[in-house]
């Protein structure tokens, strides 16, 4: 008792009491370990140095959100669709960790808006949020334990910012989609992926370009060549929808 007052008094005195209070009302709960929190916010862009000379920042609580996430949202699709096999359920999994998914998420929760960076660059903040959310949730993990984590994916965010219908009829392997219209339509569709990573031990970043009948109609980026060939599929199936109207890939 006489430890919970005195935390909730240091989170009231501190002079980070608006993230706080803002993880209070996000999460439903006073945390207890502040310190994970903080870290779970501090992008790699602005890391900090602890006593001992080491950088602080989220990529490890990033690592441990990330399995917590994927666990939870497997438990979850599982208990809630018994009659669906693996495969729809693997697809399902997908579409929820999916980073860009995970980025909306983040805005929609406020997340966003307690995000440390000084990154200007364009591979790092196409992923910073997705990345602070999944930070966020292993330091749930760390303060609370498991079943508090699952809680907050399932009821906070799963049952109050997800349609799982709208998820279900959303078809976001725009490579797929792309190879489909391209055999439809007797098309010739060819991949060049592009490994552009810096040689500083920093996240891999691949390029990758798209060509329909031997024209340049796509360029995406990821952090794997996966990523980047579905980007610039999403690009290619823009640009046939304006070329080829009478034959649109996502009719």
């Amino acid at each position: 008792m006489i430890r919970t007052i005195v935390q909730r008094i240091k989170l009231f005195s501190s002079s980070r009491k608006e993230f706080y209070l803002f993880l209070k009302s996000l999460l439903g709960f006073y945390p207890t370990n502040l310190r994970v929190y903080d870290i779970a916010v501090i992008h790699k862009s602005a890391s900090k140095l602890d006593s001992q000379g080491n950088y602080i920042n989220n990529e490890r609580l990033e690592y441990l959100g990330d399995a917590i996430l994927g666990a939870a949202i497997a438990d979850f699709l599982y208990n809630r669709f018994p009659n669906q096999d693996e495969g729809y359920l693997t697809q399902m999994r997908s579409k929820l960790v999916n980073r860009s998914f995970l980025t909306q998420l983040t805005y929609q929760i406020g997340l966003n808006h307690y995000i440390q960076s000084n990154t200007t660059s364009t591979i790092e903040s196409s992923h910073i949020y997705g990345d602070t959310l999944e930070a966020l949730i292993g330091a749930i993990y760390l303060d609370k334990g498991y079943l508090e984590a699952k809680k907050f994916i399932t009821r906070k965010l799963l049952n109050n910012y997800v349609n799982l219908v709208e998820v279900q009829n959303t078809n976001s392997n725009y490579k797929s989609q792309l190879i489909e219209w391209s055999q439809k339509n007797k098309k010739a569709v060819s991949f060049d992926t592009t490994d552009e990573s810096k040689n500083d031990g920093k996240q891999p970043w691949f390029t990758a370009s798209i060509e329909v009948d031997n024209e340049l109609l796509g360029k995406g980026s990821g952090a794997s060549k996966k990523e980047a060939q579905q980007n610039a599929s999403k690009v290619a199936l823009d640009r046939i929808k304006d070329l080829f109207p009478e034959n649109n890939p996502q009719e």
